[in-house]
């Protein structure tokens, strides 16, 4: 059986089926679904691997990657939708003080990566 992630990053591998969002779309619906302690459980599970994660998939051009290492980018990209809410806004899934995000759907939101 293939891993879900490539071997280094296999500790992340209990966050693939719900953060590893192939579009911006789904990884904002997600955000916004998600609770506080989500967010934070998948922040800090996250941020301290960000660097070799991005060190790892800087081996591939992006039109290129393997399967596991495509999640990986995912998993990432979801890092970049969660890390403002934590940092900036106190883990509220949402924009505190904003119109609802339902409102806006980003044109280019379904594209993959």
């Amino acid at each position: 059986m293939d891993n879900l992630l490539p071997k280094e990053f296999d500790m992340l591998e209990p966050l693939v089926a719900a953060w590893a969002l192939p579009t911006q779309n789904e990884r904002q619906q997600r955000r916004i679904g998600s609770s506080s302690g989500e967010l934070r459980y998948f922040y800090d599970n996250m941020l301290p691997r960000l660097p070799s994660i991005l060190t790892y998939l800087d081996r591939y051009p992006i039109g290129e990657l393997p399967a596991d290492a495509a999640r990986l980018l995912s998993l990432a990209l979801s890092l970049a939708e969660v890390a403002p809410h934590i940092e900036l806004y106190r883990g509220d899934p949402k924009v505190p003080y904003s119109f609802d995000e339902a409102r806006f759907v980003a044109e280019h939101g379904d594209a993959r990566h």
